[in-house]
């Protein structure tokens, strides 16, 4: 796949003269791609393995149909501004963690009790209902089930009470966005093989799930066909058209011949793009999503997991993406330790910046689906450190995140409060790992939170936009993507040298607060306080 485009006939090369614009466009994009070069910090990523601190060892487990899955869902479910864990099991029960770490101390959790659940491949953190309090999709081999924050880390079932038709599927994706004029917000759901099917498991994948509300409650799904094993999706507004539409990654080691990768279009019928729209079809193992800018002009960047090659594409603005060109570094197609020369296979994928310098890393959790002789068993995690030039380079083993283990659920959240992100690594038939980040030297940072009065009140759908002295940094506010899990939470945005930038949220309705100066370190919501966009900016 490397060296061909998705959408337009030539190669992508970041840091050559093809790299789209930073802000702007000739004299004063190739200032801003210099000012970058000049900004990006040499501090050494250096993770601690803090796993022995968590109160119990939690292992994914089971057979054939928890081969994929493991996912993990991160948010504070107590309000105390410190983000909590919970983590899928498979056969074994779900546990939820809870954060008891001190600022800038070592990462110490509590485990907390939940409703049993057992067969769960992953969950998602979203606030359903509209009172603030964090609730959690949870996907299942068998019925999904909707669990309400009731505060305080309580959790109730409210699947029946919401309307929700759990199905009985192999569910394995999920994705949310707020529909126009919605009180409650659209649940996209994508399962995975037909187990009922005597002719499966090849090419007998299930239909998708789109429910969307009816008031307060929620009506009879419709499905999203052809289902081709859904193994990510995201609801994203990619061209920043101020819509969300919805990607889906799928698994071609069960749609073999006659399925693709996915994007489809509420207008507000579901339909699937085309090549008429500039859609042209992409077939890998597809396993995660992560999406987020990388060049600085807006628009967000895609990284798709797979077995095999890992595929980075680029925006092309409105017009689609285009493929990373293979010397960018991203492909992460070999273990980059040991001897075992097979293709690896990649879960969880997640852009964050962990040396907080203002360029975006990329973490890339790996592990044989199970034994599977044509790929590599020992495939240690990944994360790729971005250079100044838009390349990556490999630095899993010296930042000490290079495990071995068979990886699948990750995210990269700042537990202990010292502005640095830490890592959680879900993994199967092996117990989960925790990882604090204890980068020397790190640039500045800030936090931010945009917030909505009333309806959709995690603003979901919205941008923020940081301004610093080296270019502008955007991100999308999105539930959804990676493999199996995500998270509810602040956006940690990277100063690099500074000391100081502005900030603006763009509202899921395109109305666009004031830019506000915030300081590093600070952790701020973004509140919005009228119709026309504006906002209060809150220290938490």
């Amino acid at each position: 796949m490397f060296g061909q485009d998705l959408f337009v006939g030539r190669d992508y090369h970041p840091g050559r003269c093809n790299r789209p614009p930073l802000g702007g466009t000739g004299l004063k994009a190739l200032v801003a791609v210099a000012l970058i070069a000049t900004s990006a910090q040499g501090a050494e990523v250096r993770f601690i393995d803090q796993s022995a601190n968590l109160p119990a060892k939690h292992v994914y487990e089971g057979g054939w149909e928890h081969f994929v899955g493991g996912g993990v869902a991160v948010f504070d479910c107590n309000g105390d501004r410190r983000p909590d864990i919970f983590a899928a099991g498979g056969t074994a029960p779900a546990r939820l963690f809870v954060n008891q770490g001190t600022p800038a101390g070592d990462l110490k959790f509590l485990s907390a009790p939940l409703p049993p659940l057992t067969g769960v491949t992953g969950a998602y953190p979203l606030d359903i209902d509209n009172d603030s309090l964090p609730d959690l999709v949870v996907l299942r081999v068998g019925p999904n089930v909707i669990l309400r924050g009731r505060g305080g880390c309580a959790f109730e079932d409210a699947t029946q009470a919401l309307g929700f038709e759990p199905g009985a599927s192999w569910s394995t994706a999920f994705s949310a966005t707020w529909e126009a004029d919605a009180t409650r917000p659209t649940l996209a759901i994508g399962n995975y093989v037909d187990r009922n099917d005597p002719d499966g498991p090849f090419q007998v994948c299930e239909a998708n799930e789109l429910h969307r509300p009816n008031g307060n409650s929620y009506g009879p799904p419709l499905a999203l066909e052809p289902g081709f094993c859904a193994l990510s999706m995201l609801f994203t507004d990619w061209n920043r058209s101020g819509r969300s539409d919805l990607r889906v990654s799928n698994d071609r080691q069960y749609y073999v011949r006659d399925g693709a990768e996915q994007m489809w279009r509420f207008t507000p019928e579901p339909r699937l793009l085309t090549d008429k729209d500039g859609w042209l079809d992409l077939s890998i193992w597809g396993m995660g999503i992560a999406s987020r800018d990388l060049t600085g002009d807006g628009w967000p960047e895609v990284m798709l997991t797979s077995m095999g090659d890992q595929i980075l594409q680029y925006s092309d603005q409105d017009k689609g993406f285009k493929n990373a060109h293979f010397d960018v570094g991203a492909t992460a197609h070999r273990p980059y330790t040991g001897d075992d020369g097979r293709p690896s296979t990649g879960w969880h994928a997640e852009f964050a910046d962990v040396d907080n310098n203002g360029l975006a890393d990329l973490f890339i959790a790996k592990g044989n689906v199970d034994q599977m002789p044509g790929n590599a068993m020992k495939d240690p995690n990944n994360l790729l450190i971005q250079q100044s030039d838009g390349t990556f380079v490999e630095g899993g083993v010296s930042a000490n995140v290079g495990s071995p283990a068979r990886g699948r659920g990750a995210a990269l959240a700042d537990f202990n409060a010292d502005g640095l992100l830490d890592l959680v690594v879900v993994n199967r038939r092996a117990p989960m790992e925790i990882y604090r980040n204890v980068t020397e030297d790190p640039g500045a940072w800030v936090m931010i939170t945009p917030r909505q009065p009333d309806i959709n009140r995690f603003a979901l759908g919205a941008w923020v936009e940081l301004q610093t002295q080296v270019g502008m940094q955007t991100q999308e506010v999105t539930v959804g993507g990676g493999h199996a899990g995500g998270q509810l939470g602040p956006l940690h945005f990277d100063l690099g040298e500074g000391e100081t930038a502005k900030a603006r949220v763009i509202w899921p309705d395109g109305a666009a607060s004031g830019w506000h100066t915030l300081t590093s370190g600070q952790v701020v919501d973004m509140m919005r306080s009228d119709t026309d966009g504006a906002a209060l900016v809150i220290p938490r």
